[in-house]
């Protein structure tokens, strides 16, 4: 508490400086030199009132709170001074009663520097009350002549009640000024005590009657206003282009709030009035009948009177009638924006007249009465009415080149003219006086539009000063003589203001910063428009109105860092809520489109806007949430379910997500967003395992399905590869399939598949591919070191039939050596698919870059060097480009034991598998069918496993590839012309099947041809096999 009252030494020497100041001239002889004078200050003093009534809300709230209430006030030492200072206040014995105030006397030090803050803040207080006699002179106030002059009395003499009445709810001021002064004179031997707080106030009734014309004709209910069609420009067409104007501009737009505190306290203040003036009285009532509350400050208000809620129909109205008003009036200004010249004053009160209603509804939902209707304090459609106030002020600001031009003009050349009229009609004019409207008159007749910029302060606080030389009583030149005079330079006043302080201009008459002290009306006002479809295109008004908290603070205060706070915590609360709206659980696509519309055009408001030292880019904030609810929805649309296996197919989801993106493009027509930008990264994240978030992505959720779905069954022969239709297929079994394989496999499915995850997402499937791969390999370098022996045996004797028989005998584990590879087969027959389809999008969405990088690769030969060579294939194999050797099965195989090792295993493991090819005639799915293109065990993908197998692992050890295929081909045609000679009929059954197994090895070999096929196995056994094969296949025609 100590560090924020540690601004107030600098207000309490301010105050004092400008009081002593004003002291000295109370004793003037002329009161023109009173008046020229004290009007140098006047802006300090009511800063200085402002900041008072800014220090005392802190004080209360520290006494009030127990966590942050000064320690000595709680001191058990203590309480018998406390006491004694409450019961004796202000006529305190510190002497006499020093047994009472002996824990003071130990801690005085303490006690001094403890509530010293304190005590200048009390002081601040107590030398205001110079306000009531120094500007209690008998002067002319009237808001129609002298307005500025009378706004400024009635703004000071109101400030000064305010501060008053928040003095008295703090508890502890008694003790905290008692302490200090006993502390005061135990450490100084005097006192500095001064409570006299006489407030001198005269008469404030002829200021306060000079409103019975303007606030009756501002209070008027709405069917009034209706019928009267306030605000409307299409009410006169004729008249549209004529500038608005009046005896009384500057009451037009001034806030009902304000004038409602000058009538009810200053007729508190001058009760007298009240039975002797029915004026007086008449003007009172229509006040009292406004509200129950008035605003002191920020949130104190002073609870007025009971009145029955039947007062208050008429406000509900008026917030109908604004919001229709307010529309109507933003469409015909938007569509016209020179309209805004003419009509600015159209615009100002429109403004004020909303601010009014919401203010009042603040200050009246924080203190609702206990009555029948409280839906007369609750409004659901705030958010419209402050909406459509934003949009006026932005269209203000944008267009206040053209405000500023329009009355530049009408300054110069209508404004100078009259004024000067007038003024020649004055009869008896003092030097003075006479001098500062020449000079009005040569300031406004010099103005041009080709000026770059204006300032016209120092005209206006001339005519304020003109204001208070011609308001004082027997003055040379009286102003309420002269009313045409004071008509003329109120409306130079407005002018003037149009062209160099409009910003200002919209601050005083829409600025809601009161609502950063009213977090819980503020919130509730949010929530309840929310829950309303109708207002979700309003909503962005309430992050927009925190913008306006950053005037709460005062410069001669410490700043307010809970208004900042909250602040930051609004923006943080309510822009995420907006886009909840969007979430897809339990909205159906077409209703969360009418909602995203209805969010766009709210975050239309305005482009930026600050609050505090943050920039709030609404665009910005509504693509981050939209790119987290379209990954979610995309994810969604994916329909995966972990549990059943279930999952939408890839050219369903991208039909799904092509018509949600060009549902998307449609948003442009409500706000101005990068739609393809934000598709384009969405998509982007959906390539990657993870996304921004480190959320699923369809490439990891359609990975996952096809590895443990498709592949698996794939694996146990359940599913087979069909390279006839180029996708996997169903075998006929008892049971139901839990899915149609080649509903997920064939060409329209992997090419969408290509198109959802790219080139990206396929390289993560291929990654998880290889390491299926890489553990199958594992496991074969296992069986080849467990018959290594026996291996290296039939390596050397492949010539000898006699001691191969042997030795086969001895070899045990090949059929797992075959259900392995076959395995492998089988997803790199998937992978290679995959890679097919890839290309073919690629060579549609970018032709001029997939026919360059086909050149690359055809261009490298065997003589190349092998990192340049693997080089080039990750480049093509990246664009689905089949290559001779895969580098991703390259960099899934390499390891670092020892490379003769490596190389032994490898050149036995073909061996193995060689040796092995016969016992799969025994099985009876070795069977080729013609139909499929395959065997019914996927045994033909063996032909792509040994040859990538094969072509990575001797890359990796830098061997020839082509040499040890041939000796691979060698070893597999003897074996299989030896179960050529086997009679027995059930071990041969499907022999045809297995000879065509080996023709497709040599045909997808990259490595070998049918020259060296013929070489060691003879060509009619194929043509043979084909023949047999082919001759039981049964075909049918429609």
């Amino acid at each position: 508490m100590q560090s924020s009252h540690s601004q107030t030494s600098h207000l309490g020497a301010a105050t004092q400086s400008y009081i002593q100041f004003l002291n000295s001239l109370t004793g003037a002889v002329h009161c023109k030199l009173f008046c020229s004078r004290s009007l140098k200050g006047w802006v300090l003093l009511r800063e200085v009132g402002r900041a008072l009534l800014s220090t005392l809300p802190t004080i209360f709230t520290t006494c009030a709170d127990p966590k942050t209430r000064l320690s000595l006030l709680t001191d058990k030492a203590m309480e018998p001074a406390i006491k004694y200072i409450n019961k004796k206040f202000p006529n305190i014995d510190f002497r006499g009663n020093i047994q009472n105030l002996t824990g003071i006397q130990r801690q005085k030090s303490e006690v001094l520097a403890a509530t010293t803050s304190y005590y200048d803040s009390f002081l601040d207080v107590i030398e205001f009350r110079v306000i009531a006699s120094l500007f209690s002179h008998n002067m002319t106030r009237s808001t129609a002549i002298n307005f500025d002059f009378t706004k400024n009395y009635l703004d000071l003499i109101i400030t000064y009640t305010s501060v008053i009445i928040t003095l008295s709810r703090i508890d502890d001021k008694k003790a905290l000024v008692g302490m200090f002064n006993c502390a005061h004179e135990m450490t100084n031997g005097s006192s500095n005590m001064d409570y006299n707080v006489n407030s001198g106030m005269d008469s404030v009734t002829a200021a306060l009657l000079s409103l019975r014309m303007v606030y009756p004709r501002r209070n008027l209910p709405a069917e009034q206003w209706r019928s009267a069609q306030l605000l409307s420009l299409l009410s006169a067409p004729a008249a549209m282009l004529d500038p608005a104007c009046c005896d009384t501009m500057a009451c037009e737009y001034l806030s009902m709030e304000v004038m409602e505190r000058w009538i009810i306290i200053g007729f508190l203040l001058c009760h007298s009035s009240l039975n002797t003036n029915q004026a007086s009285q008449e003007l009172w009532k229509m006040a009292l009948q406004s509200g129950l509350f008035l605003v002191l400050t920020r949130d104190e208000v002073l609870n007025i009177h009971k009145v029955s809620e039947d007062l208050f129909v008429k406000i509900v109205l008026r917030r109908h009638f604004l919001r229709g008003a307010m529309k109507e009036l933003f469409k015909i200004l938007e569509d016209e924006p020179g309209l805004l010249g003419p009509k600015a004053l159209f615009v100002f009160m429109a403004l004020s007249f909303s601010r009014d209603e919401v203010l009042w509804l603040v200050r009246h939902s924080e203190n609702m009465p206990k009555i029948k209707t409280p839906e007369d304090y609750i409004d659901n459609q705030m958010a419209e009415l402050m909406f459509h106030m934003e949009k006026l002020r932005g269209l203000m600001t944008k267009y206040n080149h053209v405000v500023q031009r329009y009355h530049v003009q009408y300054l110069a050349q209508f404004d100078a003219l009259v004024l000067n009229d007038t003024i020649q009609n004055i009869y008896v004019c003092p030097e003075e006086e006479s001098v500062l409207m020449t000079s009005f008159v040569s300031t406004l007749s010099a103005l041009s539009i080709k000026q770059e910029e204006f300032d016209f302060r120092a005209l206006r606080l001339d005519w304020l000063r003109l204001q208070a030389y011609t308001s004082v009583n027997k003055a040379p030149l009286p102003i309420k003589e002269y009313p045409d005079l004071a008509k003329v330079m109120n409306l130079i006043q407005f002018h003037t203001r149009m062209v160099d302080s409009v910003e200002e201009l919209l601050q005083d008459t829409s600025e809601l910063s009161i609502l950063g002290y009213y977090p819980r009306v503020f919130e509730k006002m949010f929530s309840q428009s929310s829950e309303e479809m109708t207002m979700k295109r309003y909503l962005m008004a309430f992050p927009a109105v925190c913008s306006h908290f950053s005037q709460c603070g005062h410069p001669l205060c410490p700043e307010e860092v809970s208004v900042q706070s909250f602040a930051y915590q609004a923006i943080n609360h309510q822009l995420p809520s907006l886009s909840l709206s969007l979430s897809p659980s339990s909205t159906s696509v077409d209703k969360m489109h009418l909602m995203l519309t209805e969010l766009c055009s709210c975050y239309s408001l305005c482009s930026d806007f600050i609050v505090f030292d943050h920039i709030v880019v609404p665009t910005e904030f509504l693509l981050s949430h939209l790119e987290i609810r379209l990954s979610e929805i995309i994810v969604r649309m994916a329909n995966y379910n972990q549990t059943t296996q279930e999952i939408a197919r890839p050219s369903d989801l991208l039909a799904g997500l092509r018509a949600y993106t060009a549902s998307l493009h449609s948003l442009s027509s409500y706000i101005n967003v990068d739609i393809t930008r934000l598709v384009k990264n969405i998509l982007l994240q959906q390539t990657q395992p993870l996304d921004s978030r480190g959320g699923q992505t369809i490439t990891t959720i359609y990975t996952n399905w096809y590895l443990e779905s498709l592949l698996r069954q794939a694996s146990n022969s359940i599913i087979v590869h069909c390279p006839t239709m180029q996708c996997f297929v169903n075998q006929a079994t008892d049971n139901e399939p839990s899915f149609r394989a080649e509903e997920f496999s064939d060409v329209l499915e992997l090419q969408a598949l290509a198109e959802l995850i790219g080139p990206y997402g396929l390289k993560f499937l291929s990654e998880n591919l290889m390491w299926h791969i890489t553990s199958q390999v594992s496991e074969l370098k296992k069986l080849v070191i467990e018959n290594m022996d026996v291996l290296v045996q039939m390596r050397n004797n492949f010539d000898n039939p006699e001691e191969m028989a042997n030795l086969k005998k001895r070899l045990t584990g090949g059929e797992n050596v075959l259900k392995r590879m076959t395995i492998i087969g089988v997803i790199l027959s998937f992978r290679s698919m995959a890679q097919d389809n890839l290309k073919d999008v690629l060579k549609k969405h970018c032709p001029y870059l997939i026919g360059p990088m086909e050149c690359l690769r055809d261009f490298i030969s065997p003589e190349t060097d092998i990192k340049v060579t693997l080089s080039v294939f990750e480049l093509a194999s990246a664009a689905g480009l089949t290559c001779d050797i895969d580098p991703a099965l390259v960099a899934a195989i390499r390891n670092n034991t020892s490379l003769d090792e490596e190389y032994k295993l490898s050149c036995l493991l073909l061996v193995y598998i060689a040796v092995s090819l016969p016992t799969l005639a025994l099985d009876p799915n070795s069977f080729y069918s013609r139909e499929h293109g395959g065997h019914n065990n996927n045994i033909h993908c063996l032909a792509t496993a040994i040859n990538q197998l094969a072509a990575a692992m001797f890359t990796v050890q830098n061997k020839n590839i082509e040499q040890h295929l041939k000796e691979f081909l060698l070893l597999a045609s003897s074996t299989l012309l030896q179960l050529g000679q086997n009679v027995e009929k059930m071990e041969s059954k499907n022999r045809d099947s297995i000879y065509l197994l080996l023709h497709g090895i040599v045909e997808e070999s990259p490595f070998l041809n049918q020259d060296m096929l013929e070489s060691c196995f003879p060509y009619v056994l194929l043509r043979n096999a084909y023949r047999e094969v082919y001759r039981s296949y049964i075909v049918t025609l429609g």
